[in-house]
Formats: structure tokens, C-alpha cells, sequence
């Protein structure tokens, strides 16, 4: 992941997307008398998308700003040292000073509702997101009969149905969310202890504060409004003890991990020939079979990504790497190469020169297809009595629209208090 300059409190957005402002519609009335001060746990997407929609529909779309006789601010607690679902790891050639890069996070996204679409679409306008037309095939690896790959042409990814990227890393999009917050401020390397039910206090209009505090027990202050965007597993120790009214519902989504295998090639002549076969179909993205990989990714033939040096990101199977999330990452590694050489079918000559493995215990929400009611997504959870939410791209679809959308339901959640008139 990308790091952040300061690892402590990050006042972000000096500056806003205006016209992005203009054209977007929270749909709330914000005719405000009295603005919330509001927690978030969590910088990912969705802790992001929050805050963003929350400031357009609190602040920015105000139609009546002499009404508002306190100014809203969210506080925004991250555990770690930068923003954003959508991870990117490099290396740097010390020799031609190009870089290799991973995204070893979320691929791509989609935006299949309207609202989606145009939330991004200034970014889209600008470059800063663009579509992936990727040539997708189906490879089955070598084994001991057969002597290379089988590659078979599967699709094109089309603007129709569009997988956007981030340019000209996945993370400069978040990056680019927190640095258009006016009203946000972001703690890195802030991690908050467990709610318990003695944090909160009732007032005389029926609406309740809570104290949060880190790990060590420090006081980071009394809100109005508490949301809660970590992984569900998280989610589930954070409230364990509070007396959160939802509690149980959060171990209903099920998640699992995935193992990310990173590697590099010095340069393009040393790739292997199943990635540069003339023969055999050009390709960006394999979808594998028999295997315990699950697909591969050709990161320097994507949109913005000619400077790169040969880089090709490997998602392990989600069950393969639940059964094994608590193996050694070494012998993961060691298992993970083994299946990409079978994959990508590289001699001596033409094996890669960098080598990186990470691990996601929370990577993916797995839908139970044959319960329709069980697939049916959860939505975020609302504790009106303690003014708690649980968010999360596991509380829809576990997608990045998924962030979004349960980003927009907080914010409707949170209007319906009775200090928005």
C-alpha cells in the first residue's frame, strides 16, 4: 500500500471537486439546524464514500446555509498508514530506477446503477478512473502430460460493460476521496478499542453520545453518530460487548480469505512464451482451472501502465486460501510459485525476478446461492438507541459498488434523526 507522509492526524481536502458536487443528489433534504459530530472506523472505500456523502449531504448541498449554526466534522480512525480498498504494491529497479506494481487488492470495479455511474463519472472525466478492455481466456496449466498451457480466448471486456481501474495506481483513487474531504479528518495508526455500553450517554431529546478510545485506553473524543466500516470479523470484537442491538447479524455474511502472489520480470524479453506468444491468443486476464489459483493479471498492459517493468498479479481460489489462512506465508509462497510456474510455464532462463506474497483474511463475502434468502444482501445495521451503524461492502454484495451503496444507506440512515427538519 501506498503510505501516507504523516502516519497521525491528516486534515484532508483543502480543496473539492465542485462541479462533481453540482451534479450529484443524495436525494436528502439538508436543511440543517444542529450538524452531527461524527465517527468513522475504518478508511476503506466504504469508510471513504461515507464520508464523502455525508459531507455533499450536510454541507455542500445546504439550500438554506444560514440555518446551520454548527458546522458537521467527521473523524475518521484508521489502524493503518494509508486510505483505500484499492491496494498497490511496487518495487523500484535500482539499475533503470522503472518501477514494478501490483495491484494486490481489488482488481477492477463495476458500476451497474445509475447513481454509481454518475458518482464516478468526473473522475472518469478526468483519467483518474478509466475502463479496462481486457482480453480475458481460460487457461488450464501444465501437467506432467501436457507440455505447456492451454489457452483458450474467452471474452472482451467492452465500455458497455465496463471494469474501470484507478490510474495510475488502484490507490490513487482513494487517495484522491480523502484528499477532497473539507469537513474530515483522518487518524492513521489509530486503532479503537471495543464499545462497551458504559461509553454512551443519554440526552434530555432522546438522542445518545459516545466515547471512543484506542487500544491503550486514551479518550479520542464523544460523537453523535458512530459507524463502524471493518471487515465483519473485525466488526464482530468492536461490538462484542456493547450491547449493539444488530450484533448477531454481522456473523451472517460469510468471508474468506485470498492469497496474493506478486511477480516480476526484469524485462519483457524474459517473460515466459505463454505470455508472449504470438501464436497463441493476447491476453490480459486468466481465468485458471485446476488449480489453486483463481486469475491472473497482466498489470503492465493495462490502461496507463506502459512505464511499467513485466509485473503479473496472481489471486489465489478464496477456499483454497481459507483452508490455509493460518499456514506459514513462506510455504504459501512456496506452494502459490509452483502452481504459477505450472500456470505460466517459465524455464530457468525465464523465471521471474520478483517474488512478493500478502494475505487477506477478509478478501471475499460468499453468497449462499441456493438460500435466496440468504443471499439476499444484508444492508447496514442500525442501532437507533446507541446512534450506531455496522457498514461494510459485506453488508451487499462485497463489491466496491457495494462501498457505495452502503455508503448512500448510512447517510439516509442518519438523516432520518430528528435534528434534520
Amino acid at each position: 500500500m501506498t503510505d501516507h507522509s504523516s502516519p497521525s492526524i491528516s486534515n484532508h481536502a483543502k480543496q473539492t471537486n465542485h462541479d462533481n458536487q453540482a451534479t450529484f443528489n443524495t436525494g436528502l433534504n439538508t436543511d440543517i439546524s444542529t450538524a452531527p459530530k461524527i465517527a468513522i472506523i475504518g478508511a476503506g472505500l466504504t469508510g471513504l464514500l461515507t464520508a464523502t456523502l455525508l459531507e455533499r449531504a450536510f454541507i455542500n448541498k445546504q439550500n438554506k446555509p444560514s440555518n446551520n449554526t454548527s458546522m458537521l466534522h467527521v473523524t475518521i480512525f484508521e489502524k493503518s498508514r494509508s486510505v483505500g480498498r484499492l491496494a498497490t504494491r511496487y518495487r523500484t529497479d535500482s539499475r533503470t530506477n522503472q518501477n514494478w506494481q501490483w495491484a494486490f487488492g481489488a482488481q477492477f470495479f463495476t458500476a451497474k446503477s445509475d447513481s454509481f455511474s454518475q458518482f464516478i463519472q468526473p473522475w472518469l472525466n478526468t483519467g483518474l478512473l478509466q475502463p479496462w478492455c481486457a482480453q480475458v481466456v481460460n487457461l488450464t496449466p501444465a501437467n506432467d502430460t501436457d507440455q505447456s498451457p492451454n489457452i483458450q480466448k474467452k471474452e472482451q471486456w467492452d465500455t458497455t460493460h465496463a471494469r474501470y481501474i484507478s490510474t495510475p495506481k488502484m490507490t490513487s483513487w482513494g487517495r484522491a476521496l480523502a484528499d477532497e474531504l473539507q469537513h474530515t479528518t483522518i487518524n492513521f495508526k489509530t486503532r479503537v478499542a471495543p464499545l462497551s455500553q458504559t461509553q454512551t450517554e443519554s440526552r434530555q431529546d432522546n438522542t445518545s453520545k459516545t466515547e471512543l478510545f484506542d487500544e491503550v485506553g486514551s479518550s479520542l473524543g464523544w460523537f453523535d453518530w458512530v459507524i463502524c466500516t471493518a471487515p465483519n470479523g473485525q466488526a464482530v470484537e468492536l461490538m462484542a460487548d456493547s450491547g449493539f442491538t444488530e450484533h448477531a447479524k454481522i456473523t451472517e455474511p460469510k468471508m474468506q480469505a485470498c492469497y496474493t502472489l506478486m511477480l516480476g520480470w526484469d524485462n519483457v524479453e524474459r517473460l515466459p512464451k505463454t505470455l508472449i506468444n504470438q501464436t497463441a491468443p493476447v491476453w490480459d486476464v486468466a481465468y485458471v482451472s485446476h488449480s489453486i489459483l483463481d486469475r491472473i493479471f497482466v498489470e503492465h498492459q493495462k490502461p496507463a501502465r506502459d512505464e511499467l517493468l513485466p509485473s503479473i498479479t496472481i489471486h489465489a481460489r478464496n477456499d483454497w486460501s481459507e483452508e490455509h489462512v493460518d499456514d506459514d506465508i513462506e510455504i504459501i509462497k512456496a506452494q502459490l510459485l509452483a502452481a504459477a510456474q505450472k500456470a505460466l510455464h517459465w524455464s530457468v532462463a525465464t523465471a521471474p525476478s520478483q517474488i512478493d506474497c500478502h494475505r487477506w483474511r477478509y478478501a471475499a463475502t460468499v453468497m449462499d446461492t441456493k438460500n435466496k434468502q440468504a443471499c439476499d444482501p444484508l444492508g447496514v445495521l442500525l442501532d437507533q438507541t446507541h446512534q450506531w451503524i455496522v457498514s461494510g461492502d459485506w453488508c451487499g454484495q462485497g463489491n466496491i459498488e457495494s462501498c457505495y451503496q452502503m455508503a448512500k444507506d448510512t447517510v439516509q440512515a442518519i438523516s432520518k434523526v430528528e435534528w434534520i427538519k
